[in-house]
């Protein structure tokens, strides 16, 4: 089956006991764009993230990635379909160096699977990938310093190498830019984008900065729904999302700023 959509939502329903939190949103991203997902606290962003990586089996609706349906598979076998994801909070092996952490999600993708007489330190493939990540994300300086002893932004850059070592073409990553300064903020887009060129990225983030310098398109949730999904420019001037969720955001925005 062929499509030309990277991933694509079909009236996505998902309920926890009688409370409906995604209530048949729809959505199709094609390949290489780069989209944001912005809406009130509440509306369901990280659910609808559980739903796509298979964290959550949605309870009506489908999920297509690359035109295969995906919806309640589990998340391994989604990662190995090409899709793969971060998480809010830092999820990495802190007593592995840098380098350490990275081989280890690299060594799926290039085929390598448990083998006891086999070792790490002899496996050139998945080493020269390694090292190609960290000059990607900017740590091949820090290559053997423990995951424990790396600064949040650093951190935060190795989770996201993790994330891309396994080659999936579909990336996602939730509120990557969380907690950060605005300078590391700034450096953290400019990552993204390296990272990123060429794949799809699907991003849940509130800082209304970064969503309008790294999206292609915006996708507004609000209740469980996608009441919008078009270019920064035309999300920003539609009247539905400034009564619902952007106005209000802008407005504290440009606040802050003066």
């Amino acid at each position: 089956m062929t499509t030309s959509y990277a991933l694509e939502l079909r009236d996505v329903r998902k309920s926890f006991g009688k409370s409906e939190i995604i209530r048949g949103a729809n959505l199709a991203v094609r390949p290489g764009e780069r989209v944001a997902i912005i809406g009130p606290n509440g509306a369901g962003k990280s659910t609808l993230f559980n739903l796509i990586s298979g964290r959550f089996a949605p309870t009506s609706g489908e999920i297509h990635l690359h035109g295969r349906r995906i919806d309640g598979h589990r998340p391994y076998e989604i990662n190995r379909q090409g899709l793969s994801r971060s998480f809010q909070v830092s999820n990495l092996f802190t007593r592995l160096s840098v380098f350490e952490n990275i081989r280890c999600a690299v060594l799926w993708s290039l085929g390598h699977r448990y083998a006891f007489w086999k070792f790490l330190a002899d496996l050139d493939d998945a080493n020269d990938r390694t090292e190609q990540i960290l000059e990607m994300i900017k740590l091949d300086r820090r290559r053997d310093v423990l995951a424990m002893n790396l600064t949040y932004a650093e951190a935060r850059a190795l989770e996201i190498g993790i994330t891309i070592a396994g080659g999936s073409s579909v990336i996602l990553l939730d509120e990557p830019t969380a907690g950060m300064s605005k300078s590391e903020t700034k450096r953290f887009i400019q990552l993204i984008r390296d990272v990123t060129e060429g794949k799809t990225l699907l991003t849940v983030e509130h800082d209304m900065g970064v969503v309008f310098g790294l999206a292609d398109k915006i996708a507004v949730l609000v209740y469980g729904e996608v009441i919008a999904f078009d270019t920064p420019d035309a999300v920003r001037a539609n009247a539905r999302v400034q009564e619902a969720y952007l106005g209000s955001v802008l407005a504290e925005t440009q606040a802050a700023a003066a």
